[in-house]
């Protein structure tokens, strides 16, 4: 569709970091406002908890139920999508899934919410933001990229299965139950109606990148990758294009962190909320550290975070989304209970 505008000077591929830019700016604020958290949801204190569970399955709610109308119109598709390969590498969604989760707990937040944070002044979010892009970027192209070609190896074939579309009922079904069933987790929850509003707008932010780069962006002569929320690889990207940025060319990778760490900035100053914070023990350094290392190769062999994997990857329906999130759920709920049980441990010793 892109080259019914006319534009003879501006690529699709300078267009998508400007959209990017906009998606990541609305993002971060949204985010920042609403502690949008998927390890609050999991793992959080008794009292958050909650809430952010129901912010998230809000979200998850408005990004499936748009991202499956986009395909019922045949504005996207996700036929030839990573997500839905036949060929999935089970060992590596696994164990990078289980790796990001105890990740996300030693640093007390995914990598969404660290990059947001580090919009807010949070010098201990940003050195994460920084060790996780390293990881990932030498995961996905530097010395850890054989480790990944390794891991990645060994595969389950889904055969012609590889979506819940490809089930009984078909897409339509499974999108509404799935959408039924999150919403009402969320309306359980305690969430008001301002936070549904916003976790709600906060989701449509999904099928809004998949649409702007899957359709409007879309140049038969200049063809860019159909993307949407994520932070593994983009945040990979922008430590490539910091370093390298007259040979390489800026995307949306760039455009979307870039966006959500102003956005996040924007919304914090606005609020009062902008402090800076830094490490206060040794001990807390090499917890980030380790857990930044984790996310980081996890995030990769996984195919995605919370975002890429959860919220944006979820609605394709894609089965490997399930399992990638799966996992990171469960490594979380692992870290958090060897955590309870070494402070019970520990207490018990005194």
């Amino acid at each position: 569709m892109f080259e019914q505008f006319g534009f003879e000077i501006i690529t699709p591929m300078q267009v998508s970091f400007v959209f990017a830019l906009i998606i990541g700016v609305l993002f971060g604020a949204l985010a920042q406002h609403l502690k949008f958290c998927f390890r609050s949801a999991v793992v959080g204190d008794k009292d958050a908890k909650p809430v952010a569970r129901g912010i998230w399955f809000t979200a998850l709610g408005s990004a499936l139920l748009g991202t499956q109308i986009l395909v019922a119109y045949d504005y996207v598709t996700f036929s030839d999508h990573r997500l839905l390969s036949q060929d999935i590498p089970i060992f590596a969604i696994v164990l990078g899934g289980l790796m990001f989760g105890i990740g996300m707990v030693h640093t007390r937040g995914c990598i969404s919410r660290l990059t947001i944070l580090a919009g807010t002044g949070n010098l201990r979010a940003l050195s994460v933001v920084i060790v996780f892009s390293v990881v990932a970027h030498a995961t996905l192209k530097g010395v850890l990229a054989p480790t990944r070609v390794w891991l990645g190896s060994a595969t389950i074939s889904l055969g012609q299965t590889t979506s819940l579309a490809d089930l009984p009922g078909g897409a339509t079904f499974w999108a509404g139950a799935l959408s039924v069933t999150v919403f009402l987790l969320a309306y359980n929850s305690g969430i008001n109606w301002r936070q549904a509003v916003l976790a709600f707008i906060l989701g449509i932010l999904v099928p809004s990148a998949w649409l702007g780069t899957g359709f409007i962006l879309q140049d038969d002569f200049d063809p860019i990758a159909m993307q949407s929320l994520s932070f593994t690889s983009p945040v990979a990207d922008l430590l490539f294009w910091t370093i390298a940025s007259s040979s390489i060319p800026v995307g949306f990778g760039v455009g979307l962190i870039l966006g959500v760490i102003f956005g996040a900035a924007i919304a914090s100053l606005s609020k009062g909320e902008f402090v800076w914070k830094t490490f206060e023990t040794h001990q807390q350094t090499k917890n980030y550290f380790f857990g930044a290392s984790l996310m980081g190769l996890g995030g990769v062999l996984a195919g995605g975070c919370t975002i890429g994997a959860g919220l944006s990857g979820v609605p394709t329906l894609g089965i490997a989304a399930f399992v990638a999130l799966a996992s990171i759920t469960i490594g979380g709920l692992l870290a958090k209970y060897l955590s309870s049980s070494e402070r019970r441990s520990t207490l018990g010793a005194h």
